[in-house]
Formats: C-alpha cells, sequence, structure tokens
C-alpha cells in the first residue's frame, strides 16, 4: 500500500486525503506549520480526526515516512517550501506540487527536487475539491508525471498526463482562469448593468440565445475572427457602453479592459493584411502577429 504525505493541509490537502482515504490507503500523515494556532490548530486537527489520519509533529517526520509527497500550501509559499524540504528527500520520494504557481516557479521547483534524486510532479486541478475530492480532474506534467499516474491511477483519481516539462499543467490551469476567472468578473458587470436598467431578465434571454446557439469553440472562432476584421468598430460600440455605466455610476472596469484589448488588436492591422476577408479560424489570427 501506497504511503502518502501532505505538507500543508488546508482544503486541498484534507479534501484529498479524505478521498483517498475511502479508497483504502489508511497511511496518510500531513503536517501543518498553523496546527498549532489558537484558531486554525483546533479546526486542522478536527478534519485530521474526522479523516482518520496522523498529523506529525513536524515535517521531517510526513517525509520520512511518505513515498508521495503532497505539497499543498498557497502559491507564495510553494518555493520557500520547496526549498526547506529538498534535503530530507530521496531517490524513492515523489513530490506533487498542486499549488497554483506559475510555470517559471513550479520548473524552479522540479529544478530544487531533481537536483536530490527525487521526482517532480507539477499538478493542476481543474474542478472543485470538495465535490470531487481525489477524483478532481487533474493534468499533470514533470518527471514523475508517468509513476504517479501508475501509483495513484489506481485509487480512482482521474488524471490526464501531458509530458515531462514541468509547469506544463500549471500553464494549462493558469491559462484557463483567464477565461474562468475573466468571465466570472463579466458576468457581474453585465449583470450590474441589466439589473439597474431593470432590463436583465430580458438582457440574459437574449445573450443566452446568442451563445446557445452554437459550442464553445465555435463561438470562440466566430468572435475572434470577426474581431480580425472589426476590432476598431467593436472598440468604439464598447464606448458607448462604457458612457452608459458612468451614466448610472456603475463600475466598467471590465468593459473598459474589453475596449482597451479590441483597441490593441485593431492596431495590429489584421484587417489589412487579410484584405478584409474573415479568416477561417482563431489559428489563422494568431498566426498573423505570434
Amino acid at each position: 500500500m501506497v504511503s502518502v504525505g501532505f505538507i500543508g493541509f488546508g482544503e486541498a490537502a484534507s479534501e484529498l486525503a479524505k478521498g483517498l482515504s475511502t479508497e483504502g490507503i489508511t497511511n496518510i500523515t500531513a503536517f501543518d506549520v498553523m496546527m498549532n494556532h489558537d484558531v486554525w490548530g483546533e479546526k486542522i486537527k478536527a478534519k485530521a480526526q474526522e479523516i482518520g489520519i496522523e498529523l506529525a509533529a513536524d515535517v521531517r517526520d510526513v517525509l520520512k515516512r511518505s513515498e508521495i509527497i503532497f505539497a499543498a500550501v498557497p502559491a507564495n509559499n510553494a518555493l520557500e517550501v520547496a526549498q526547506t524540504v529538498k534535503n530530507d528527500l530521496n531517490e524513492n520520494t515523489i513530490y506533487v506540487d498542486v499549488s497554483a504557481s506559475t510555470p517559471k516557479t513550479k520548473m524552479e521547483i522540479s529544478t530544487l527536487i531533481t537536483s536530490v534524486g527525487s521526482l517532480f510532479v507539477d499538478v493542476a486541478m481543474l474542478g472543485p475539491l470538495p465535490v470531487y475530492k481525489h477524483k478532481v480532474p487533474i493534468m499533470l506534467s514533470g518527471s514523475g508525471a508517468n509513476l504517479f499516474t501508475d501509483t495513484m491511477g489506481k485509487y480512482g483519481m482521474d488524471l490526464v498526463n501531458i509530458g515531462e516539462e514541468p509547469g506544463t499543467a500549471s500553464a494549462v490551469k493558469l491559462i484557463r482562469s483567464i477565461f474562468m476567472k475573466g468571465v466570472s468578473a463579466l458576468y457581474i458587470e453585465l449583470l450590474e448593468a441589466a439589473y439597474t436598467y431593470k432590463v436583465e431578465d430580458i438582457v440574459v434571454k437574449s445573450v443566452s440565445k446568442t451563445m446557445d446557439a452554437f459550442n464553445f469553440e465555435q463561438t470562440m472562432d466566430r468572435l475572434v475572427t470577426g474581431s480580425a476584421i472589426h476590432a476598431q468598430r467593436r472598440a468604439i460600440e464598447l464606448n458607448g457602453s462604457i458612457e452608459m455605466l458612468a451614466e448610472m455610476d456603475l463600475d466598467s472596469k471590465m468593459t473598459s479592459s474589453a475596449r482597451d484589448k479590441l483597441e490593441y488588436f485593431s492596431k495590429l492591422n489584421l484587417k489589412e493584411k487579410l484584405n478584409g476577408d474573415k479568416p477561417s479560424n482563431w489559428k489563422d489570427v494568431l498566426k498573423l502577429y505570434l
């Protein structure tokens, strides 16, 4: 039976541990620097007791007892943690970083971990952990991706190995976030305006009809290729939207940013390069200037 350790025992770690314990993994230990905190310490201990795992006295104890180490710390601490623990790892250790660090940071962590002979896995979790737990869709890359997939796939984990290059999985996650978080903010701005003007139901139904007519990639193709030709006109239209929001003292950060991006896009002179002909897909657009 595989032995698993967690550095950090917040939501990500506790949900993974809860799920893995239901798959029959009993050798799970964890360490969290906050476990003796006056407030958070009791919550961490209660969660560990609920799941039935052991909290180690220090991080070295977790490293010594675990074949697979999940580093589940905030992104701004991930590199420091790797620097702290690397000399206590061995060649049999698979070090799995689940933080939302940048690809560059993941590569730096990989260099530290592999320098002592251990294997590194860059993990991107692409769903809500409280819902999926250990079965959350995961993309992974790095020197230990193959072995991690072979070892943990049998315990119900949903793993997609996308290569040996550390940082690749994190790049996918953070690029997805541009859309997933960006569209959330855009929805908020849309709904604030619609609600203020008392047209929320009409606007939602109208946008739904437009967006539901085609699948995601078809819609993306249509909007991007159309903007290659009509970016300036669309930016001018958004100036009207920004003015409308200002009249009602509503925030227009997303609309203003969209206008600025379209103005930048129009200055690439793609319309001239295309002789006014709409390109067939978004890849043809990017090839013109990237």
